[in-house]
């Protein structure tokens, strides 16, 4: 079986027309203003956190050694599999204080106003990061009606017998496990020499070579207690090659059937369980509305309209037109409005050398 990682088509149709700010900020509230939008989000939503995306704006990786880990390579109980464990879960320990210590930008925090004000009730998000969470008030991963986690989420943890466990906790496993990694994670963030931190929370070491043949992934204790050794486990994140739950693929099906239009932002459609939704949408007739930058796998699709414009540059000017009055009168969405950093990530940086 070939599994490769998703593309799109490249500059395969003349870039949307290019609109400015004010004239995009008046189509996307006209888009919105008839209520009852679903939302799907991508990675794009999540740049000005300081979490990069997978692709630039010509729609290529911005990582050009990236390399994605397949499901059936992490769960491999042979030596290999052991071997490509290793070497995600050192890079995910560098990787994730990023992804935990991230806040949201005035991006999440409009799109809650949104569904706070009943506007956009559900969201969609390709996203494992937690941040549509964080700016609603829960708890990154929790359950929560308003939005599904489309990929899962990078904050819980559970190994192949079904034991979970919260990631912070996980991340403490780790460390007790290899006490040299995290001294270094320590020194990478005293100095401030952060590795590039991809949406998924992994990281690009590779000048680090065979150093993760040093890393200890550490036993279940839950399958110790039932005498049992194992030491697989995985984030609740769908990797390439494995399939979405049965529920979760349904829940996303039935929240674009029950919405009037569908709002994509920050994304290429790149992975099909996320296209396959706009392509749903398309197939009822529902009006379609893409805000992003670069080609997509949309693009040649006519019943979708594109602006080519990152969300962050109108979403809050777009959400104020659309709620009026209630944006300043309403203290929990006015707060929300004012909320959010802006910090997109930084110049790549690279730890000198790993522990030896």
């Amino acid at each position: 079986m070939r599994i490769s990682v998703p593309s799109i088509p490249l500059l395969s149709t003349p870039p949307a027309p290019r609109k400015s700010v004010q004239d995009a900020i008046e189509r996307v509230a006209q888009f919105i203003l008839p209520g009852n939008v679903a939302i799907l989000t991508g990675a794009g939503v999540s740049v000005d956190s300081g979490i990069r995306a997978y692709r630039g704006s010509d729609g290529r990786y911005m990582n050009p050694n990236y390399k994605p880990l397949f499901y059936h390579q992490l769960m491999d109980e042979s030596e290999a599999g052991h071997a490509f464990r290793q070497r995600y879960w050192l890079r995910s320990y560098l990787g994730y204080p990023a992804i935990r210590g991230a806040l949201p930008n005035p991006t999440h925090y409009a799109l809650a106003a949104l569904q706070h004000a009943h506007v956009a009730p559900r969201l969609i998000t390709q996203n494992v990061d937690g941040l549509h969470h964080r700016a609603l008030g829960l708890y990154p991963g929790s359950k929560c009606d308003k939005i599904l986690e489309l990929h899962g989420s990078l904050h819980h943890v559970h190994c192949r017998y079904g034991h979970g466990v919260d990631r912070s906790t996980f991340q403490d496993w780790l460390s007790a496990a290899n006490p040299q990694w995290s001294a270094f994670a320590d020194e990478v963030e005293r100095t401030g020499t952060k590795p590039r931190t991809n949406p998924d929370g992994d990281v690009a070491i590779e000048h680090l070579g065979t150093a993760y043949n040093s890393f200890i992934v550490p036993q279940c204790p839950s399958c110790l207690l039932e005498d049992r050794i194992n030491s697989v486990h995985k984030p609740e994140v769908i990797f390439f090659g494995e399939s979405i739950p049965l529920s979760v693929k349904e829940q996303s099906f039935q929240i674009v059937e029950e919405a009037d239009r569908l709002l994509v932002i920050g994304t290429t459609l790149a992975t099909f369980s996320a296209f396959r939704l706009l392509k749903r949408a398309v197939e009822l007739g529902k009006p379609v509305l893409l805000l992003n930058v670069g080609p997509s796998r949309a693009d040649s699709i006519e019943m979708v309209e594109k602006i080519d414009m990152p969300s962050g540059r109108i979403i809050r000017d777009v959400v104020k037109t659309v709620l009026g009055a209630t944006a300043s009168q309403d203290p929990v969405v006015a707060k929300m409005l004012r909320s959010g950093i802006i910090k997109p990530p930084e110049d790549d940086a690279h730890p000198a050398a790993a522990p030896r």
